[in-house]
């Protein structure tokens, strides 16, 4: 028997024993290597994440790697003993949205691991095979944690389409910023700016790729072609903004607090501003970004700080919603 932790509703948990679900036809069965927790973790724990996204009693983990177990029928036998990650979002498979390979948009509604199914705070977790990206085989599957929220940057940077020798910047210091660092730098900007609010990612930044580093309240430059925003502060979408040339692209992807300071739309009209933003990461996103980890281009490692037993579930949230410049990335290892 192995451990799980379940949610009942905000602000209790329990850990309990886990059984695993064999897997039905089309479902494979995966041991948990590791699991990462984030910011809507904490939301969950709390009871602040919007209705409709969440379902309880939960096991929450969105963020995961493992090794498949056993598969159910139909999805091939090769997946036995293959290194892991997998989508979070049960898309339909049969809208408009999800034939168009846009599966956070499925016309069905919303359905994700970790929020309205069970999650990875689990020694195993059972899921449709059709969701794994498989790995491969020399990976470090701690790293490989970290590849949901790499993937949902790989969406922003998809979106953004940098093009070679373009002066790209990021906004927002934390996991996200670091992982669009990365992907920004893999395509060869001929410039590349990190905003932020501590000085001391300044390091960090740079090793990852960054040729400039300044904190928000410095002067900011007026010019740049592409921002992809990540910092979900109630000024951030403002700040990415005035980033931008006329023409300029902006990707948002952090979701601010009620009250954030929003867009001004004749700014956006005169200044003919592209804006896209991104919700979790559709298949061409995961793929990406399993591609560019296996190419070595993404080092998430560095960003992990904590690693506790699945039972220390309270004392990891904690460290999550700490403050404490200290934490980074928290996994939980089953």
């Amino acid at each position: 028997m192995s451990t799980a932790v379940v949610i009942e509703a905000p602000g209790e948990h329990r850990l309990t024993e886990h059984t695993p679900r064999a897997p039905e036809a089309g479902e494979a069965l995966v041991r948990v290597h590791a699991v990462g927790i984030c910011g809507s973790d904490r939301e969950v724990y709390q009871g602040n994440r919007p209705e409709g996204y969440v379902r309880y009693p939960l096991t929450p983990g969105h963020e995961w790697s493992g090794t498949v177990q056993a598969v159910g029928a139909g999805v091939p036998s090769g997946l036995v003993g293959r290194k892991v990650v997998g989508e979070g979002f049960r898309n339909c498979q049969v809208c408009d949205r999800c034939h168009a390979g846009e599966t956070t948009l499925c016309g069905a509604g919303y359905e994700e691991t970790g929020f309205t199914q069970p999650g990875a705070m689990a020694g195993t977790l059972t899921l449709p095979a059709r969701l794994l990206h498989v790995l491969p085989d020399a990976c470090d599957l701690t790293a490989a944690a970290l590849l949901e929220p790499a993937a949902c940057i790989a969406a922003a940077a998809i979106k953004a389409n940098a093009l070679p020798g373009e002066r790209v910047a990021v906004v927002g210091t934390g996991t996200l910023g670091m992982f669009a660092v990365q992907f920004l730098r893999a395509g060869s900007p001929g410039e590349l700016l990190v905003v932020g609010t501590r000085r001391d990612r300044e390091a960090l930044s740079r090793q990852y790729g960054a040729t400039d580093f300044r904190t928000k309240d410095q002067e900011l430059p007026d010019d740049f072609d592409v921002v992809i925003e990540t910092a979900g502060s109630a000024d951030a979408a403002q700040v990415s903004a005035g980033l931008l040339r006329r023409g300029g692209r902006l990707v948002l992807t952090g979701i601010p607090a009620p009250g954030a300071r929003g867009l001004d739309p004749t700014d956006l009209v005169v200044r003919q501003l592209e804006v896209h933003t991104v919700f979790g990461a559709p298949p061409d996103a995961w793929a990406h970004t399993v591609r560019v980890f296996a190419a070595g281009l993404l080092d998430p490692l560095p960003l992990v700080t904590h690693e506790l037993p699945l039972q220390e579930f309270p004392q990891a949230i904690e460290l999550v919603g700490s403050g404490d410049p200290k934490v980074g990335k928290v996994l939980l290892r089953p």
